[in-house]
């Protein structure tokens, strides 16, 4: 079944292309027919595209990776922020910081000096600064967090990129292609789908149709987040069930350590006794031979040798 259907991708108005004159001769297979100079997007097409780029999304965060979201666009920014919090998933929505991917070591010292600031900022020696210091570490800090906060999770490279508009994004589209991260992205009739692993063809301008594309997205990541906590819980009730059956079958082992049943051919059960019925078995063995020692010795008559009773 689809995440979406033809009526709601109608009403937000994911059909609207851009002008003929402005269109990607890569974008044709997409294109549905042109009206009064502007090419309309085939939403069949959308629809199986949004299909697939949800599963692939459900099974990265699944698998617990992480999907770094991008789109810096006046329209875009603040739904796509809203979305992405759901999900805990790191985000830019202000200006692209260069390198973000290939340098991504130098953002990552950035990002340790915005955490810096703030255990300084908690310190009791934040107060004996002079207040033009003060000032000045509060102006970096909220420089810091503008550009860079909602990637402070982000402690290693993203396992996959979501990009609205990639003409716009071109910088994280190219460092993402040379790291050989897997893309996701809104493709509009003026933009290349084919640098795109997973293409959506739809309206990259509209407020209305990038949020429904993005919480489709968002909604697909949380089944796979749930998915992963009820394996996750799963997996502990089993181990936890093994320990156990373990201890008790230790303890029938012991328990049963006592006899030991065997068949014979005729399949009759042979009882085998433990360590302390041999040990008893043997005594009882013992006491009769001791009792024989205990009577008298029998005296022996034997004639006298080289005499003889015959005359």
């Amino acid at each position: 079944m689809s995440r979406t259907n033809f009526d709601a991708l109608l009403d937000a108005g994911v059909h609207f292309g851009h002008l003929r004159r402005k269109w990607n001769p890569a974008m044709a297979p997409y294109i549905f027919m042109e009206r009064n100079g502007i090419h309309i997007i085939d939403l069949y097409k959308t629809i199986a595209k949004i299909d697939e780029a949800a599963a692939a999304l459900k099974q990265i965060a699944k698998a617990g990776k992480k999907v770094l979201f991008v789109a810096t666009k006046k329209q875009a920014k603040d739904i796509v922020a809203e979305h992405v919090k759901r999900v805990n998933m790191p985000y830019v929505t202000e200006r692209w910081p260069g390198g973000m991917l290939t340098n991504f070591a130098t953002i990552r010292k950035a990002v340790r000096k915005m955490i810096s600031i703030d255990k300084l900022m908690g310190s009791p020696s934040y107060n004996n600064l002079s207040k033009k210091e003060r000032l000045t570490i509060t102006r970096e800090r909220a420089k810091l967090e503008k550009n860079l906060g909602s990637i402070a999770d982000l402690n290693r490279l993203p396992s996959a990129i979501f990009i609205v508009d990639i003409l716009k994004e071109h910088i994280a589209l190219a460092e993402a292609k040379k790291l050989n991260i897997p893309t996701f992205a809104i493709v509009d009739t003026n933009s290349d789908p084919r640098l795109i692993d997973f293409p959506i063809p739809a309206n990259d301008d509209a407020s209305k149709s990038i949020s429904l594309i993005v919480d489709t997205m968002v909604t697909a990541m949380e089944e796979g987040l749930v998915e992963r906590r009820l394996d996750r819980d799963k997996k502990e009730a089993g181990e936890e069930r093994g320990e156990s059956d373990d201890h008790e079958g230790r303890m029938e082992s012991h328990l049963g350590e006592g006899e030991e049943e065997d068949t014979d051919e005729d399949g009759i059960a042979i009882v085998k006794k433990d360590f302390v019925d041999s040990k008893l078995g043997k005594m009882k063995d013992i006491e009769p031979a001791s009792e024989e020692k205990n009577k008298p010795a029998r005296k022996r008559i034997s004639k006298p040798v080289g005499r003889s009773t015959k005359k």
